[in-house]
């Protein structure tokens, strides 16, 4: 069975765009606020268990999230995180293998091969005849130990029990994991997860390193899109571990080692760091008996620590380019603060101002009126635990170039900054954010997600609660102000996408 796509790196900051489009106390649960719906239990080894009861349908959704994402990595185990998503789904002592008494001991000479012809090819004068018998030696291993290995496994027996929707995405902040079941297959979901946890057993890693290469080479080293995020990240950020991708740089995944990978799992995957939503036709009490019975006699792991580094106010301009056979492309990003700061919430509001829909601010005079561009877009990006950045992204028109393009947007950010934003424009804008957060919020899926993900990103999932709150309080001097405070020329990166010339015409 196909392995479950992956959601992770690039695609997970779009994720993340359309939860803050999801944050409400919702008016599905008639007179009961979203806050008295969920109820929250934590265990005594530190994990959290989210559990909103919904009897709609006989089925839920969960999601298991590990507040460990990239910008928890360090400079010898970079892309560790992203790796571990995948080896993840390699299953346990007990799954994914046809008998693990026999191939432990296949997987300790696979390990030590691959560590000898390592260090061999590190060498500088490395014997190229020795170095092909180990690498057929390795083969020769790999080729026996499939023999030994259950394919999709944790994929297999979800499917066989109605499970939809398996599978897993890694960002900067966290890792999640998720599913949706019938209800009478919760204790299933409890006792997979469990060994999961427990009894990884990171088996292929070395085929499974090269799988994240060539997701590497063509997600990001062969798309423009992927090239011009990375180089934003580079050049807006130069301390803090956002500047780093989600799947790390081709040398870090090249280098990463099955120690390494190993041990960052079992300190950081593990309660302490763990929040379980479950959502849908389920009993909270009997759920929280059931994860006290399958997770509350595990150790409670090592708790991921917060990172120290600071990025240092940027003091003038940056400017990249990317070269590459594509159409012109630009991004412009200004560095701001994340929640719960009150300019975060601004900038959910500005954002809807500037990009969303045909009367927004700069779709409707770079798009439609000046013709100057085919697509404008705002987001915040790459995640938002720590302070992060606020995104314009902007396709040029032809014969209209970025340059022209880029002179425009500044224009009409300056006019932002004349005047306040009216009730007239905002009161639209705060209609629409709750009519995109009801919709979001009739899946199990998306619940789940948000409070998984605003329990760890946030520290408490009730943030959400009160956002549409926080959000009436915002009016337009703040937009005002915050141009005035972030939008400017020294805070400002930009990543031009260059098209190259066609060799023949040089």
């Amino acid at each position: 069975m196909r392995r479950p796509r992956s959601l992770s790196c690039f695609s997970v900051r779009t994720v993340f765009i359309v939860l803050l489009c999801c944050l409400v106390t919702s008016s599905l649960w008639a007179d009961d606020s979203l806050g008295d719906k969920v109820q929250q239990f934590t265990l005594e080894n530190g994990l959290t268990l989210l559990v909103a009861e919904r009897h709609d349908s006989p089925t839920f959704t969960a999601y298991m999230t590990i507040g460990v994402g990239s910008v928890n990595e360090v400079g010898d185990n970079r892309g560790v995180a992203h790796l571990l998503e995948h080896m993840r789904f390699k299953g346990t002592r007990q799954i994914g293998t046809r008998d693990f008494a026999a191939e432990k001991p296949l997987l300790d000479k696979i390990e030590q091969t691959a560590v000898a012809l390592e260090r061999l090819e590190q060498q500088p004068h490395a014997d190229a005849s020795r170095k092909q018998v180990m690498v057929d030696q390795l083969h020769a291993l790999q080729q026996q130990h499939r023999s030994l290995v259950v394919k999709d496994e944790f994929s297999q027996i979800y499917s066989r029990h109605g499970g939809v929707g398996f599978n897993a995405f890694t960002g900067k902040d966290l890792t999640s994991y998720l599913i949706s079941l019938p209800t009478n297959k919760l204790e299933l979901w409890m006792s997979l997860e469990a060994d999961r946890m427990q009894n990884a057993v990171l088996r292929e890693f070395y085929t499974e390193r090269e799988v994240v290469l060539e997701e590497r080479r063509r997600s990001y080293e062969s798309r423009p899109g992927g090239m011009m995020y990375e180089a934003l990240l580079a050049t807006a950020f130069r301390v803090h571990p956002y500047r780093h991708p989600v799947i790390g740089w081709t040398s870090d995944i090249e280098n990463l080692t099955l120690a390494e990978t190993s041990d960052f799992l079992h300190r950081y995957y593990a309660p302490v760091n763990a929040v379980i939503a479950i959502v849908g036709d389920v009993n909270a009490e009997q759920t929280h008996q059931l994860v006290e019975r399958y997770f509350g006699g595990m150790s409670p792991g090592e708790k991921i620590p917060p990172v120290t580094a600071v990025e240092p106010p940027q003091q003038g301009e940056r400017r990249t380019e990317v070269r590459f056979d594509a159409e012109p492309q630009l991004l412009v990003a200004f560095h701001k603060p994340t929640l719960p700061s009150r300019d975060d919430y601004t900038f959910d509001l500005l954002s809807h101002l500037l990009t969303e829909g045909p009367r927004s601010r700069l779709y409707r005079s770079l798009v439609l009126e000046q013709q100057l561009a085919t697509k404008v877009t705002s987001y915040s990006a790459p995640g938002a635990r720590y302070n992060n950045l606020f995104v314009v992204s902007l396709t040029p028109r032809s014969p209209h170039t970025t340059a022209e393009l880029e002179q425009a947007l500044y224009r009409e950010l300056e006019l932002l900054k004349q005047q306040p934003v009216s009730e007239q424009e905002l009161t639209p804008i705060r209609k629409q954010l709750r009519a995109d957060r009801l919709r979001y919020l009739k899946s199990n899926n998306g619940l789940a997600n948000m409070l998984t993900r605003f329990q760890v990103v946030a520290g408490d999932w009730r943030y959400l609660v009160d956002y549409d709150e926080n959000i009436a309080r915002i009016h337009g001097d703040d937009l005002q102000q915050v141009a005035q405070r972030w939008l400017t020329k020294e805070n400002r990166s930009v990543i031009t996408l260059v098209q190259e010339a066609d060799d023949e015409a040089l």
